[in-house]
């Protein structure tokens, strides 16, 4: 069995990956072929982010991003990356109506694009919506810090949970998130004595992003991995491994040039026909003389 036809992970497996210290490697996707791409690179898990609205999109923040938006995405991820464990975000508003509306929305995620469980924002508030699904029988994933959704009340992207009361609260949102029945709590953008502090307390895993090297695993963007996110902000904890936006760019480049000199296409890239096919289709009548 090849590399990208290993067997899917679940949530209890990626318990046991927890629990015997191996680090859990997430990346967020959002088609199809960046799905293959981290499927055959060996990732545990994809992540379909509402980020999506941001880096797919061109929104500002996710807040726009509908659940429409997330199925299309989402489906597209499953068809690119069908032996690879795949999480949902749940859009704005979607989860914080009543819990019957919230079960609904979800049904549809995990019915039309087969995800693997859904990822919900926020700590003690969505309690209840957490628990609704879980009954429901849905994996559920929390995210905890900096919480996209909510960043117009933030005031902006930036650290979060520097104080002691933030701190504190964010520490007791985790917990009760694992008592309502998450399987596993993204923290994004704390410090990073927070994310460990954190990850020690719980006993299901914690994937990290911008929260420090002591927790369960890490996620980071596909574009940013790769540097394809020219029009977007470059967080402090965003390592790129390759500039192929930089690539793309030159590339493209060197095409138009190509072109503009009646370079491309040449004798390589063009189908050929007998000359006498040709000559014998100019002398064809293309229409019957009137008489």
């Amino acid at each position: 069995m090849n590399e990208d036809e290993k067997m899917k992970h679940s949530t209890r497996s990626l318990q046991a990956m927890r629990d015997r210290g191996e680090p859990i490697v997430m990346v967020t996707a959002y088609d199809a072929t960046q799905a293959a791409h981290a499927q055959a690179a060996g990732v545990d898990m994809i992540l379909v982010g509402d980020s999506l609205g941001m880096v797919m999109l061109g929104y500002d923040t996710t807040v726009p991003v509908t659940l429409d938006d997330m199925i299309h995405h989402a489906k597209a991820v499953r068809r690119g990356a069908p032996h690879t464990m795949v999480l949902v975000d749940m859009p704005f508003a979607t989860y914080h109506q009543t819990t019957a509306d919230t079960v609904r929305y979800a049904s549809r995620i995990m019915r039309e694009a087969y995800a693997d469980g859904l990822k919900l924002e926020g700590g003690k508030k969505i309690i209840p919506h957490v628990q609704a699904l879980v009954q429901a029988g849905i994996p559920v994933c929390g995210h905890l810090g900096l919480t996209p959704q909510s960043v117009l009340q933030f005031g902006g992207f930036r650290v979060q949970a520097r104080e002691l009361d933030a701190a504190q609260k964010l520490h007791d949102d985790a917990l009760q998130l694992q008592d309502s029945g998450a399987f596993m709590i993204v923290l994004e953008c704390i410090p990073s004595a927070l994310g460990t502090l954190v990850t020690q307390s719980l006993t299901i895993p914690t994937i990290g992003i911008g929260a420090g090297d002591a927790c369960s695993g890490q996620v980071l963007v596909y574009h940013d991995v790769l540097g394809l996110g020219m029009h977007l902000r470059r967080p402090k904890f965003v390592k790129t491994y390759a500039e192929l936006g930089e690539k793309a760019i030159s590339a493209i480049r060197t095409y138009k040039e190509e072109v503009k000199l009646h370079e491309f296409p040449n004798s390589d890239y063009r189908y050929d026909i007998a000359e006498n096919t040709i000559s014998s289709l100019s002398k064809h009548p293309n229409r019957e003389e009137k008489s």
